[in-house]
């Protein structure tokens, strides 16, 4: 997935906003919380970031093409990092990055979800 496509995709989401910070990493909030970043690796491919649950979390921790993402895992949080670059996980990635919208706009206060216009299913 090419970065326009990440972005293209996150932009649908209900009262999703955008950022870049972080040395220009695409960065995506619901109510000012990330749930996806978009960047390029040393090697100038693009990866992406977003949250997961436990039981996802485990299951793609050792799965070709993600790992455990660096800065977030690292501090006891779930998150994963696609690597993998050829397109093949694309399908994948947009279940992923629906799912990470979801956990976190779920975790808003019902106020805000209203206030927002969110319909978490």
């Amino acid at each position: 997935m090419k970065h326009s496509e990440f972005n293209q995709f996150c932009e649908a989401l209900p009262a999703s906003t955008y950022v870049m910070q972080w040395g220009g990493s695409h960065v995506w909030k619901v109510a000012g919380k990330v749930f996806a970043i978009g960047f390029t690796t040393k090697n100038g491919d693009p990866a992406f970031t977003f949250k997961t649950s436990p039981l996802n979390f485990e299951f793609l921790k050792n799965n070709d093409g993600y790992h455990p993402a660096p800065y977030f895992a690292s501090r006891g949080m779930k998150w994963i990092q696609q690597i993998e670059t050829s397109g093949r996980l694309d399908e994948e990635l947009t279940y992923y990055l629906a799912e990470s919208y979801r956990i976190v706009a779920s975790a808003l206060s019902k106020k805000k979800q209203t206030e927002l216009g969110l319909r978490l299913s």
